[in-house]
């Protein structure tokens, strides 16, 4: 078999095996080229953070003013840093009853929202109790758990403060009576969507001011 050279003096078949050789050599870098460049585009893998809340400042001591507003059957004590405001919306549908009020928290987003209603023939105790009972248990059916306690404060008002547990709407509901002239109930809810971690502080806060409000309540 007669071998064929190139004009260097090197046999063609080498030739031909040193070309692939160099090839596949270049091919190989290319490829790991390829692999790290995508390796160093590759978007980092994404960690949730841990769910948190909002943080609320509360203030820093609980501090009381007295309401007493000419010609209301009903006088009380609440914070300095809320704000009381007639309900507008019970008073346009009920222009004779404009006893209800507001009691605004505005930096923490709550209000206690307060009615009041006089015992006569048309409006008895016993079914006034009932419809406190009733509306305390439809507000709350998203709640874990229910407590309440009976009351009766230094001026012989009586009633009930409940506490719901869960992400109930509101807290804490009450009434607070005479049984034969004044009805009050009173429910704390917060502006907001009812999750029990995240308004865990506000609720411990505004529980000793919702007791405030019942340890003073009297009528006039």
């Amino acid at each position: 078999m007669k071998t064929i050279f190139t004009s260097f003096g090197v046999p063609k078949v080498a030739t031909n095996v040193l070309a692939l050789t160099s090839l596949m050599r270049y091919t190989s870098l290319f490829i790991l080229a390829v692999i790290g460049l995508l390796s160093a585009c590759r978007p980092e893998e994404y960690t949730p953070k841990p769910r948190g809340y909002a943080h609320v400042d509360t203030p820093v001591v609980h501090s009381y003013q007295k309401f007493s507003q000419e010609g209301f059957p009903y006088s009380f004590e609440y914070p300095s840093y809320a704000q009381i405001s007639k309900d507008t919306l019970i008073f346009e549908k009920t222009p004779d009853n404009p006893y209800w009020i507001n009691i605004n928290f505005p930096n923490m987003g709550a209000t206690i929202y307060l009615s009041y209603k006089n015992i006569n023939a048309q409006q008895k105790f016993a079914k006034l109790l009932e419809d406190a009972h009733f509306m305390s248990f439809y507000h709350t059916k998203k709640a874990d758990y229910q407590n309440d306690c009976s009351f009766k404060n230094q001026y012989g008002v009586q009633g009930y403060l409940y506490e719901w547990g869960g992400d109930a709407a509101s807290k804490y509901q009450f009434i607070a009576t005479d049984s034969f002239h004044h009805f009050v109930r009173g429910a704390l809810y917060f502006n907001c969507t009812p999750n029990a971690d995240s308004l865990l502080p506000l609720n411990d806060f505004l529980r000793k001011d919702v007791e405030r409000l019942l340890n003073t309540i009297h009528w006039k």
